[in-house]
């Protein structure tokens, strides 16, 4: 028997946005669900202006574009909850919508695939690196100024494609991503945070549904929810919200929680990697929801500590990808 819809009675529907990446983070949630408690779950393709539009990240508005069919979606009850990789997730709350569950991290770092098996370092000068990140891109100016950066977008695959094209000579995509599309063959380095903070919440993924409908009547949603994990970003993301900035600011943030410590650092740069504010902080912390507000208030901290040095000055005015020092012709 199925319902007018053609779904199984008791079948929770689940918003995801219809590129390969999306559709794999949402099965993994969805088999994470019906696993620990039994809810069948099907995937509902949604198409985000985001996805087909081709304008470069930095002209789109922020982080918006890729969740707000998803959260449409959720306020007309046309799904139960949507997925999203929690750093598309913009800081502020959206009226009506709760964030149900943040999935256990995987690896937050950023991952170089370059040509011949080169590293960030063996990268010869002039060498051209496609990626769509003002963050990642004044972070690697920082450390190669000498390099090229390019901007691009596209999926995993089309953005590997232009090296193996030759257009660009290396791209940067996060290591979590790849796992998840099964492609670290593709890998060539793998970015530490002391060369490139990760951006705030990357490696998880962030279960949203609407706020009358948390708690009891989607209660299963908690199954898959990672107290450790939240308690991280939540400080990764406070330091974002505090510099009123979003994913198209160069601004890196990593924070774990180990031994009841938990420790947050950030960094902002312009995007040239010639100005740069990057500090830590610590906290005593127990691996309990009730020490969320304690990782915002340290998320609140550092990032005021960064104000205090310029960090808002940068975010406002990071300069330009392909600009400064990645030398002429590089926003070809």
């Amino acid at each position: 028997m199925s319902t007018e819809d053609g779904r199984r009675p008791g079948t929770a529907r689940l918003g995801t946005r219809r590129s390969t990446m999306a559709t794999t983070q949402s099965r993994l949630v969805a088999d994470a669900i019906t696993e620990r408690t039994g809810v069948p779950v099907e995937l509902e393709l949604i198409t985000s202006f985001g996805d087909v539009t081709r304008a470069h990240l930095t002209q789109l508005g922020g982080t918006g574009v890729f969740v707000s069919a998803l959260r449409d979606a959720l306020l007309d009850g046309g799904v139960d909850f949507a997925v999203h990789s929690l750093k598309d997730l913009p800081t502020a709350p959206a009226e009506g919508l709760v964030l149900a569950a943040v999935t256990e991290r995987d690896d937050p770092r950023d991952a170089l695939c370059a040509r011949d098996g080169l590293t960030l370092d063996a990268l010869p000068a002039g060498a051209r690196v496609g990626t769509g990140s003002p963050r990642r891109v004044a972070q690697l100016a920082a450390h190669r100024p000498d390099l090229v950066y390019v901007p691009i977008r596209g999926n995993a695959e089309t953005r590997l494609g232009k090296v193996a094209s030759g257009e660009v000579d290396a791209v940067v995509l996060a290591y979590a991503g790849l796992v998840r599309v099964d492609r670290l063959d593709a890998v060539t380095d793998v970015l530490d945070p002391d060369r490139v903070l990760p951006a705030p919440g990357q490696g998880a993924l962030a279960v949203e549904c609407r706020a009358d409908r948390a708690g009891a009547d989607l209660a299963y949603l908690s199954a898959v929810d990672h107290t450790a994990t939240r308690l991280a970003v939540t400080a990764e993301r406070t330091v974002l919200a505090e510099l009123e900035a979003g994913c198209a600011a160069p601004v890196g943030a990593h924070a774990r929680l180990e031994g009841g410590v938990l420790r947050l650092e950030a960094a902002v740069a312009s995007t040239d990697g010639s100005r740069q504010v990057r500090a830590a902080r610590t906290a005593e912390m127990d691996v309990d929801p009730a020490s969320l507000k304690a990782a915002a208030d340290l998320g609140r901290e550092l990032a005021r500590s960064m104000i205090a040095d310029g960090a808002d000055r940068i975010v406002a005015d990071p300069g330009e990808i392909g600009g400064g020092a990645a030398g002429p012709g590089a926003g070809a």
